[in-house]
């Protein structure tokens, strides 16, 4: 009896996968064995992520509910099934997240780190706190009244605000609002006592409405709609069709609404009815709201010693020994993996070409770049040196339009060439090259890479970066520039693959080559995100075949693995660390190549509404390499979780006597590597390398 790989029992809705990889979040603020602040970190992802999903994926699902839709993927929940499980889990986790806080509040007391209430503290404290609130925080908060000649005012998106319902002396019931401006600090410190500025305001706030008496009060925070609707094909300039849907995206459909716990009814009813919002979209807490603003606490230098230990990338050999990056990248191909490798060669490559006189280009992608780029103030230099700077940026970055918005137009005074896109698809790819005069010929080089250009990010989460100066490379990554800045439509290249047309063939049929082989073929893929239903299909006839399956996917998984007849040979591992896990790795046993890098995951929006580059590792010593490193990470028994056939992840038995943190080994195996080299030869460290790493 043939089996229907098309049926929605074989596949996890996409929504709520990634609920599952939020509670994997919030799970490392629950291990015991973290120091406090690292815990207080991962709380603050998980409401940092949360916020997001709300934003867009819960936002859109109610955009769908509104127009009657009723399917939408192969799993086919309605997005009616799919609000009510959304709302059902996270009112559930909500006692979870309340319970871990208490808990890592009650460590973070024994280092004398304490957050609590204005009422709570001591006598000098209030006073020392009393006096920032006039000198910091009384000018800059305004009250505003709610009645019928001063209008509910608008509230933009993750607004932060105080409710209060007042008493005047005629015993009339009026309602207020303190809006807090994300410019303040979320916390007020004495010593290492932290206030939430939301309890300080309350005390406060007969200050701001004299003559009234305060019946009932509570801190809320409202989620808007943040995904951005641009008309492509209607827009003329698209710098001002972005920019104007910057703006827009603080006047989206309310979706949430937070407050504490307890609040008064009547409380409640003012601002629900204000904000038109039901029940199922109201999350009552007992603890602090706005978690991602933890970050406070945790980044204070003086508790450093609180949170893991601080690694400092290293840079190793060929690029410690040879000061002229360009003729170390001549010599030989290279691999990096970051942070454990630093991120500094990649911005040398940028730097470096923008200083040399024999640089005569340099193009490049850009997609999410961050606030201070010392990449992008380098071609700012070499477009006004009076180089050819070519550089794509992607303003459709979600999250980073405004900055992108910047950065585009600095680099447009300055003489570059940019291009803001391309129309109906986002250009995700990560690659530079630098052409230069070398004895009256042209040499190229390239990068290419799984991540952002953004030496911030590049310091927590891990990723691939690879450079060449072969001209099979270099010859592909011209055409693809051409292509995005020219008219053509000719994709195809000869060693390079590109998205949208060919990464999802090629991928499917390298499954399908792999297929052949039976019990014989092997493939291990990593990605952040495992959706696309063609794809996951094709795995799953490689499984029936008999081909062993490997999946490291850290976030969304629809595939459905141990399914009887189906998936038996499919194993689904995620791994959530001290680092974000970010590269896309793709193997293959019997292929010509058998190792891919690329910046695309397995999601319909990557290989098929994406421009995105899929890299073959020519070299054996880097195939290797890259191998290696996977290996490592499936034999992790710290930070691994195991997906069951039911949707559940349960974490991988820790080994007491045999742990592996894949993390903390690759800290100390390039710690090691990187001592040695201020020592030995460098076929020495060459060589133990290759050793310690096949260890």
């Amino acid at each position: 009896m043939s089996i229907d790989l098309k049926s929605p029992d074989l596949y996890f809705n996409r929504e709520l996968s990634w609920l599952k990889f939020n509670s994997r979040v919030l799970a490392q603020a629950r291990r015991k064995n973290l120091p406090p602040l690292e815990r207080l970190k991962f709380l603050a992802i998980y409401g940092t992520n949360l916020d997001e999903f709300y934003m867009i994926r819960v936002a859109g699902l109610k955009t769908l509910f509104k127009a009657c839709v009723q399917e939408t993927a192969i799993d086919k929940l309605t997005p009616a099934e799919q609000l009510y499980s959304i709302h059902k889990t996270i009112h559930k986790e909500q006692k979870i997240v309340e319970s871990t806080f208490d808990t890592i509040l009650d460590d973070l007391k024994e280092h004398k780190v304490t957050i609590k209430c204005f009422d709570e503290l001591s006598g000098k404290q209030q006073e020392v706190i009393g006096n920032e609130f006039f000198e910091q925080i009384y000018p800059v908060i305004m009250p505003i009244a709610i009645d019928a000649t001063h209008p509910f005012p608008h509230l933009n998106n993750l607004s932060f605000a105080l409710a209060l319902k007042l008493e005047d002396k005629a015993g009339n019931i009026k309602h207020g609002l303190i809006r807090i401006p994300r410019i303040l600090p979320r916390f007020l410190k004495v010593e290492h006592c932290y206030v939430p500025i939301e309890n300080v305001v309350d005390h406060f706030s007969g200050e701001l409405f004299g003559g009234l008496k305060k019946l009932a009060s509570t801190p809320f925070r409202v989620t808007r709609n943040a995904d951005m609707e641009i008309e492509e094909e209607e827009a003329d300039d698209f710098l001002e069709i972005m920019e104007e849907g910057l703006r827009t995206r603080n006047r989206g459909m309310l979706i949430r609404l937070e407050l504490r716990e307890g609040v008064d009814e009547d409380l409640i009813k003012f601002l629900t009815t204000h904000l038109e919002l039901d029940s199922h979209d109201i999350y009552e807490y007992k603890i602090p709201l706005n978690l991602g603003t933890f970050w406070e606490i945790v980044g204070e230098p003086s508790l450093a010693h609180l949170t893991l230990p601080t690694y400092s990338p290293k840079n190793l050999p060929p690029f410690s020994e040879d000061k002229n990056l360009f003729k170390a990248i001549e010599k030989q191909d290279v691999l990096l993996y970051h942070p454990f490798e630093s991120f500094d060669p990649v911005v040398r490559f940028i730097q470096e070409a923008a200083k040399d006189p024999d640089t005569l280009s340099m193009r490049m992608t850009l997609y999410r770049v961050g606030p201070n780029s010392p990449i992008v103030k380098a071609l700012i230099k070499a477009a006004k040196a009076g180089k050819q700077v070519t550089v794509l940026v992607e303003l459709k970055a979600r999250f980073d339009e405004e900055n992108n918005l910047q950065w585009a137009r600095k680099l447009e005074e300055s003489g570059a060439h940019v291009i803001y896109g391309i129309k109906g698809l986002k250009v995700h790819a990560k690659v530079a090259q630098v052409t230069k005069r070398k004895d009256k010929k042209l040499q190229a080089y390239v990068h290419l890479g799984t991540g952002n250009y953004n030496p911030s990010t590049a310091r927590i989460y891990t990723d691939i970066s690879y450079f060449t100066s072969k001209p099979e490379f270099n010859n592909d990554v011209t055409k693809f520039f051409h292509f995005i800045t020219g008219f053509s439509n000719h994709s195809e290249l000869k060693t390079l693959t590109l998205a949208p047309e060919h990464i999802k063939p090629k991928l499917i049929a390298m499954i399908d080559h792999e297929r052949s082989y039976k019990e014989k073929g092997h493939i291990v893929l990593k990605a952040n995100s495992l959706v696309d239903p063609d794809v996951i299909q094709s795995l799953y006839k490689a499984s029936i075949a008999g081909v062993r399956i490997q999946l490291i996917i850290r976030g969304v998984c629809a595939l459905k693995p141990g399914v009887k007849n189906v998936s038996e040979n499919i194993m689904v591992h995620s791994i959530i660390g001290k680092y974000l896990e970010h590269p896309r790795i793709y193997v293959f046993k019997h292929d010509e190549n058998e190792c891919y890098i690329s910046s695309a995951d397995l999601m319909p929006r990557n290989l098929i509404r994406r421009i995105e580059i899929l890299t073959p590792i020519k070299e054996p010593v880097l195939a290797q390499k890259i191998k290696q490193l996977l290996a490592l990470q499936l034999q992790d028994n710290q930070l691994s979780w195991r997906l069951k056939s039911s949707g559940e992840y349960k974490q991988v038995k820790q080994g007491d006597n045999n742990a592996i943190n894949n993390h903390a080994i690759l800290e100390g195996y390039m710690t090691k590597i990187h001592d040695k080299n201020q020592k030995e030869t460098p076929e020495y460290v060459t060589q133990l390398a290759k050793k310690i790493l096949k260890d």
